[in-house]
């Protein structure tokens, strides 16, 4: 079913972002070698939540409820958080890139279906998308140094 409500993207942004939370910890207790790097991505997360919320609680009205803002579909961005005993940390650095290109485009799919009847809520999704991708291009560059 599609979410079609700010409450309902809200609430779907913010699993995705305990979930990535989530996995960002798993990887820093799983690999050591870049601890500081994945534990800032999980507390960055868990800003991004109140970020979001902030936007949406200041703008949010019956109007804006009620209508029918959105069409998203929430199996296209599902996340696959879970790794497997024994995987690699270069194959986990490369799972984290998938997830922040699915997370990236589900903040610009939101942004953009929403930026006509809201202001503040698309614009909080555009920062994030801004951030996530620059958490790509570290994860990235991460990889790279791993491979050396």
């Amino acid at each position: 079913m599609n979410l079609q409500t700010a409450s309902a993207v809200i609430s779907f942004a913010k699993s995705l972002e305990d979930e990535s939370a989530k996995f960002y910890q798993d990887l820093a207790q799983r690999y050591a070698e870049d601890k500081d790097v994945l534990v800032a991505f999980a507390t960055e997360n868990r800003k991004n939540i109140v970020q979001i919320e902030r936007a949406y609680y200041g703008v949010i009205s019956d109007a804006i409820e009620g209508c029918f803002a959105f069409d998203i579909e929430p199996d296209a961005y599902k996340l696959e958080t879970a790794l497997a005993e024994g995987t690699s940390y270069h194959d986990a650095l490369g799972k984290a890139i998938e997830l922040e290109e699915k997370i990236v485009k589900f903040y610009a799919d939101a942004a953009e279906q929403s930026k006509s009847l809201m202001a503040d809520v698309p614009r909080a999704f555009m920062l994030i998308v801004k951030k996530r991708a620059k958490r790509g291009t570290e994860l990235r560059s991460l990889l790279g140094k791993e491979g050396q």
